[in-house]
């Protein structure tokens, strides 16, 4: 069993900007990584010769800037997709937790999880548009950037093709959290010490790992909906996808019978590869970018460090330290004679 903690002491839109700059930070030193998983998922030439050999047409071909292309929508898709995650997760642990406030790490995955799936639905659409400006040439864009991507795709193709491979990204969930579980029951035995126990660095390789172990698992179905969201009529080459079928399951049966089994794992090294950078980047940056919160609430001394302030009380939520301190300072500010006056 265990316990979920908050931090009081960091407010709710405070926690938000942190995650929302550490997860934009890390997609971008990332992005390239992300770029050739979605070029080999989809299956376009330039994957043909393996990675490093993408990498690099795709740079003589499009220009440097080429390796972050839909990196923007990544960005701009956090907010929202973080929003409704925290929000979704927020009901759904409290639905899940025993009488004494505690949860399962099952219950915490699958609470993560589906409140994971309500927000990949809501902002599906922009995760489309990201596949859709990955795969085009940069030099001769079917679409100008964002707005143009959704007005086009919207007018040209239907409300639909925004939703195109969402029932595999819905399906895909299912292997994620199993996989995730086997890790996290698995963790006591491979450390030989109470989870409770655990140390920052710890946590760290547990995280990696166990997003390891998911991706691995449910990367078939990630597959097939990168497939989905690139082939469109309306693009050249009907969007360089390397199979073509007629819906989910014609997609899976394809790209089997023409890649054979591990075609549905293509792109998955740079996947697995961007993980420890991606982690490592986001959790040192949510972690400062929290420390300079509590430096701003009072808490502490300085944002370099999590030495508490002396004298703080620090069970009180910010807007109580607040009004605490605006109450000390009315009381101890020297009041003006009648004769000042």
């Amino acid at each position: 069993m265990a316990t979920l903690r908050r931090d009081g002491r960091v407010t709710a839109l405070q926690r938000l900007g942190c995650a929302g700059l550490a997860g934009a930070l890390s997609l971008s030193l990332t992005a390239p990584l992300e770029l050739l998983t979605v070029l080999a998922q989809v299956g376009t030439w330039h994957c043909r010769r393996g990675l490093r050999s993408a990498a690099l047409g795709l740079c003589r071909a499009e220009g440097l800037r080429a390796l972050w292309k839909g990196n923007l929508t990544a960005c701009l898709r956090l907010c929202p997709y973080s929003a409704l995650q925290i929000a979704s997760s927020r009901r759904l642990v409290t639905l899940f937790m025993d009488e004494l406030g505690h949860i399962s790490h099952w219950r915490a995955i699958m609470a993560g999880s589906l409140a994971g799936m309500v927000a990949t639905v809501v902002t599906y659409p922009t995760d489309v548009i990201k596949t859709r400006l990955i795969v085009q040439n940069r030099l001769e864009p079917s679409y100008e950037g964002i707005v143009h991507a959704f007005y086009k795709i919207y007018h040209q193709e239907g409300l639909r093709a925004l939703y195109r491979g969402v029932s595999p990204a819905i399906l895909g969930a299912i292997p994620f959290s199993a996989g995730s579980f086997f890790v996290y029951i698995s963790l006591d035995k491979i450390w030989q010490e109470p989870i409770v126990h655990f140390t920052p660095l710890q946590n760290f390789i547990n995280g990696c790992v166990a997003a390891g172990v998911a991706q691995t698992l449910s990367f078939p179905f990630e597959t097939v909906k990168r497939k989905m969201q690139a082939q469109s009529p309306w693009l050249p080459h009907y969007g360089g996808v390397d199979v073509h079928f007629t819906g989910m399951a014609d997609c899976f049966r394809q790209t089997v019978k023409n890649k054979g089994v591990l075609g549905l794992w293509n792109g998955l090294t740079p996947s697995l590869l961007k993980i420890v950078p991606y982690f490592g980047v986001m959790f040192s940056t949510f972690e400062f970018c929290k420390r300079v919160c509590l430096y701003r609430n009072g808490y502490i001394e300085s944002p370099l460090n999590y030495k508490l302030t002396p004298g703080v009380d620090q069970s009180l939520h910010p807007q109580e330290l607040r009004e605490l301190k605006l109450l000390r300072r009315e009381n101890f500010e020297p009041r003006k004679s009648a004769l000042e006056n």
